[in-house]
């Protein structure tokens, strides 16, 4: 074996790693918020969660990459421990199928032609040219992900074909013959497959190097079989590392996932050759193939899953074991690693989203039931803690979000995702900031005894009617997207402003007839002049709404026609709402 045969074999490898990343890479792409959906419907049927976990790592052509996604899910709160637990299983046989498209590399044509397209050498090619074709075509963004998709499976097998071509004079070589019979020992065998699975961290990359290998014909299956077995520890190392910088509780989804891979590798490794021992093996002298590898590696998970699945409870008490509850745990973390999968990772940004949107709603109804009911000092400190929450979640979602969009390609749709939640969460945050105020101002009244007359609390009331109507119709048109409940925001905040208006020249009336106070009078217009900002940034959120459906072709023409009283619905809306609060 030559130093060109090693660089060959080092190219092959770096050919091999880099497609597989690529097909994964652009699998994910397509997938997008597909995959969260999936996930998102595993409750605690552990068949559910086992089928998911096959179907998104069949999907993806990663087990790893599925583990870390589970990290990243629990560390964000989409999903629980136990439901991981089973996931973890499925992603372990979904996983075998990259070892059966390795396999075919082993196919001899013998002149056949159908036996030869089958040789992913050869039809890897056909992938390849239409992948080209599709990537330059550019006409979206769907199409350029499928033709990545051809020419990372292209690439992978090209350097699986390098590989195997490289390791060829290996065949011929007696020392090689002498070096491979220390694999014989089980230990070492599956010593040198965790280390070796968790450098290049991916089990598919270890199997695809054993059954490149095996093309030599001095690979016998007796030196294999630890080998897979020790892949299947290595392949930790992803989950390992991805719970570097997360809350406890996805640190227990990577516990999980090194118990099930040690427990199952020591309990098969004593099984296995704890039988061999009595029944001795004959196949285990017999050279290994490319497709003899692919059925053990699946059988060996199969076998696995088969006997652990049943102690799921048993794994999950022993990641709490490693990693016990605290009393403060973190309550909103977005995980970056999520980002590689955008359509993902925007589904988890619309999750604390949610989250924040709750808040500023109770914020909301605490602050304006003090008003109108009377001050409460539990509501007041629950209003100005989850300010301070509130305030962050816009923070962190910001700058989430523009990491996102700088660092990742979004497809359009993404990116309109996106900008509806950049542009959502100031106003939300703004929403919460009066909420605040007007709590503060309910404060002032309690600590200095003020009350206002019943004219003016009868304006009050009627006002703050009005904005709960304001931005609890926001709320529902911005998490559901209803444009008719979104076109009824403009003619109540309308409505609004007169009344505040009209309420501020009461006040002055009042004032001048010695009715209300200078105090109350200053805490009044406070009142008033958040009601018109909460129906403002209520309005705002609205536009927002119209703007990024794909229903409202000119949201533009429609705001400026409702402004001017062009739209007959509208001014109609308007006189309702005049008719239902004005005093």
């Amino acid at each position: 074996m030559s130093i060109f045969s090693i660089f060959t074999l080092l190219g092959g490898l770096a050919f091999f790693m880099f497609g597989m990343n690529l097909l994964s890479s652009s699998l994910e792409k397509m997938a997008g918020g597909k995959l969260e959906k999936l996930l998102k419907k595993v409750t605690d049927n552990p068949l559910k969660g086992f089928l998911a976990g096959a179907i998104i790592t069949i999907a993806i052509q990663s087990s790893s990459a599925t583990t870390v996604m589970l990290v990243g899910f629990v560390n964000s709160g989409i999903m629980n421990l136990a439901q991981t637990v089973s996931v973890i299983f499925g992603a372990d046989v979904g996983t075998t199928l990259t070892a059966w498209i390795l396999s075919l590399t082993g196919i001899k044509g013998n002149g056949n032609i159908f036996l030869e397209l089958l040789k992913p050498a050869n039809f890897s090619m056909i992938f390849a040219f239409i992948g080209l074709l599709l990537f330059m075509s550019e006409k979206t963004q769907k199409q350029r992900d499928l033709g990545t998709m051809g020419l990372g499976f292209a690439i992978l097998m090209t350097g699986m074909t390098m590989m195997s071509n490289s390791m060829a004079p290996l065949a011929d070589m007696p020392q090689f013959a002498e070096m491979m019979t220390i694999f014989n020992n089980p230990l070492i065998g599956v010593l040198i497959g965790t280390v070796l699975t968790g450098i290049i961290q991916g089990s598919a990359a270890t199997i695809g190097i054993l059954q490149g290998l095996s093309m030599t014909g001095q690979i016998s299956f007796g030196m294999a079989v630890p080998i897979i077995m020790g892949a299947n520890i290595g392949t930790c190392m992803t989950a390992i590392l991805s719970a570097f910088g997360v809350n406890r509780k996805a640190k227990r989804v990577a516990a999980v996932h090194v118990a099930i891979k040690v427990v199952g590798t020591v309990l098969w490794l004593v099984v296995f050759y704890g039988l061999n021992m009595f029944i001795h093996f004959e196949f285990l002298n017999h050279p290994a193939t490319t497709f003899n590898i692919a059925i053990f590696h699946t059988i060996f998970n199969l076998i696995n899953t088969a006997v652990l699945f049943w102690f799921q409870g048993l794994f999950v008490k022993l990641a709490y074991k490693i990693f016990p509850d605290t009393e403060e745990e973190q309550e909103l973390f977005l995980d970056e690693r999520l980002m590689v999968t955008p359509g993902i990772a925007l589904a988890e940004v619309h999750n604390s989203m949610d989250k924040m949107i709750y808040k500023a709603k109770n914020n909301l109804e605490d602050a304006t039931g003090m008003l109108m009911n009377g001050y409460d000092k539990d509501k007041f400190e629950s209003v100005q803690k989850n300010e301070k929450k509130i305030d962050g979640y816009e923070d962190h979602i910001g700058a989430y979000l523009l990491k996102l969009t700088t660092t990742q390609h979004l497809s359009e749709e993404d990116k309109m995702k996106a900008t509806r939640i950049l542009q959502g969460i100031g106003e939300f945050e703004r929403l919460a900031d009066h909420a605040s105020y007007m709590s503060k101002s309910s404060n002032e009244m309690a600590e200095k005894n003020i009350s206002f007359s019943h004219d003016a609390q009868l304006e009050l009331n009627h006002l703050l009617s009005a904005c709960r109507e304001s931005y609890s119709n926001t709320i529902e048109a911005y998490e559901s997207g209803n444009i008719e409940v979104a076109r009824t925001i403009e003619p109540l905040q309308s409505v609004i402003r007169f009344m505040c208006n009209t309420f501020r020249d009461s006040h002055i009336q009042r004032l001048a007839d010695g009715t209300c106070t200078a105090t109350q009078g200053f805490v009044f217009n406070d009142i008033l002049y958040s009601c018109e900002r909460i129906a403002d940034h209520s309005m705002n959120i609205a536009a927002i709404v119209l703007r990024t459906s794909s229903e409202n072709t000119n949201s533009a023409k429609y705001m400026h026609d409702i402004k001017l009283r062009k739209d007959p619905e509208n001014k109609k809306l308007y006189e309702d709402y005049y008719n239902k609060y004005m005093v």
